[in-house]
């Protein structure tokens, strides 16, 4: 009989719609992070670091780029015969077959998964979240104190507690009330929606909640535990955790990773990140080119100027162009004289000669004003910016565009160019 003391479930179906034109063809943990990982490395990295081995990664929008990324986990020591990593899907069933309605209801749908390894307790982690930790040590905290469900928390500013849901604990740690992004928090621990479970009170809890539309962890769950007399205790987490789900916050952590003194460290040897890497040839910098304070994916060609950017992997930046404050991902082309300021550009983007992007003032974006925020430049994977053309901020360009696209050579600030029948 196979038996693992913990497994974890890594919910990474979500779309991500407020990452915007980034997302439309590829799921949020996919994304591309810091020139070289895509977001779903941290969690994986964190599991096999902290001692887990068995992974169920469930999957459900644009599933594709994930499932290849992680294929059968080698990099990150998962290619195990008992355990290792396994994406899980939605599947047909002889009854009842649905979509992944919630995140508990994703859970639900694997207990078959879950019960192979008779595990005596369950790892719950997202998929789209940037951060280091050892699973162990809540481990040992969950053991110690004989709870039933600890959840990670961390504190947050009291300003911004409202936009998360809090807990309210006693002098032990234990929780005595939830608050769901209230109007008027009573504490400023928030959860990261990071949970372990025992397995007997998941089980129970998924089974008693199977027919609550959209079973959701925060709002069906962890209340039924509570209610229950089930005892929850607060994990409190001090290090760095980012929520990268919209471009500002995905934009700024990237920036952060090229700090002096970086917060988030990506060269520590006891904890690595691991990831899926292409055979590719080293990076090349012409004699002319400038760099400051930038990442430079392998395999990068740059003989312009780049500034306080991320550069993926395979970028080629031509001679003349400037990229300042930037993202820049993998297999994109930046063409001769172009200026780039501010700009987060996907996948395999070719922009022309003698573009000017991230010009103008910032005025709020006429379509997705709480999407395209933050004075950006957003384009999506395989886009095509002809060449000389100007683009304000706050704008969103995905799809092959030519210089009809653009009124008079620009694209004015707030504006938006979506081509190819892809979503913004």
């Amino acid at each position: 009989m196979i038996k693992k003391e913990m497994i974890a479930m890594l919910l990474a179906g979500g779309q991500g719609s407020r990452l915007g034109v980034l997302t439309s063809k590829v799921a949020k943990p996919a994304v591309t992070f810091g020139g070289k990982y895509r977001i779903i490395d941290f969690p994986l990295s964190n599991c096999i670091n902290s001692g887990v081995d068995t992974v169920g990664v469930l999957t459900q929008y644009q599933p594709l780029r994930l499932n290849t990324h992680i294929g059968i986990g080698i990099p990150w020591d998962l290619d195990r015969n008992i355990g290792g990593v396994s994406i899980l899907p939605p599947y047909e069933k002889s009854t009842d077959t649905e979509w992944y309605t919630g995140t508990a209801n994703a859970i639900y749908q694997n207990l078959t998964y879950m019960e192979m390894f008779h595990p005596e307790y369950v790892l719950i982690l997202g998929g789209d979240h940037i951060y280091k930790m050892d699973y162990e040590v809540m481990l040992d905290f969950h053991k110690a104190s004989g709870a039933a469900v600890s959840i990670a928390v961390m504190p947050v500013p009291w300003e911004e507690a409202g936009r998360f849901g809090v807990v309210v604990t006693d002098e032990q740690s234990c929780i005595t009330e939830f608050q769901e992004k209230p109007a008027e928090p009573k504490s400023n621990l928030a959860s990261m929606g990071i949970y372990i479970f025992s397995w007997k009170v998941l089980k129970d809890a998924l089974l008693k909640n199977a027919n609550v539309p959209g079973c959701d962890f925060g709002k069906h769950i962890i209340p039924y535990c509570h209610e229950n007399g089930e005892k929850l205790v607060a994990y409190e987490y001090n290090g760095y955790w980012k929520d990268v789900g919209t471009l500002s916050s995905y934009w700024e952590a990237n920036m952060e990773l090229i700090d002096i003194i970086p917060e988030f460290n990506l060269y520590e040897e006891f904890w690595k990140i691991y990831t899926s890497s292409e055979i590719i040839p080293p990076q090349y910098i012409a004699a002319d080119a400038k760099i400051e304070r930038s990442i430079i994916g392998d395999g990068s060609e740059i003989f312009g100027e780049v500034k306080n950017s991320v550069i993926g992997a395979g970028v080629t930046v031509k001679p003349g162009a400037v990229v300042r404050d930037s993202i820049i991902m993998k297999g994109t082309v930046i063409g001769e004289n172009s200026v780039i300021d501010r700009a987060i550009i996907a996948e395999n983007v070719v922009v022309g000669s003698g573009v000017l992007a991230g010009i103008g003032e910032a005025v709020p974006n006429r379509f997705k004003p709480e999407v395209y925020a933050g004075g950006l430049v957003t384009v999506g994977e395989n886009s095509v910016i002809p060449d000389g053309v100007k683009i304000g901020k706050n704008t969103a360009i995905s799809g092959v565009t030519n210089a009809e696209d653009y009124p008079d050579g620009i694209l004015a600030g707030g504006e938006s160019i979506i081509k190819d029948g892809d979503k913004a």
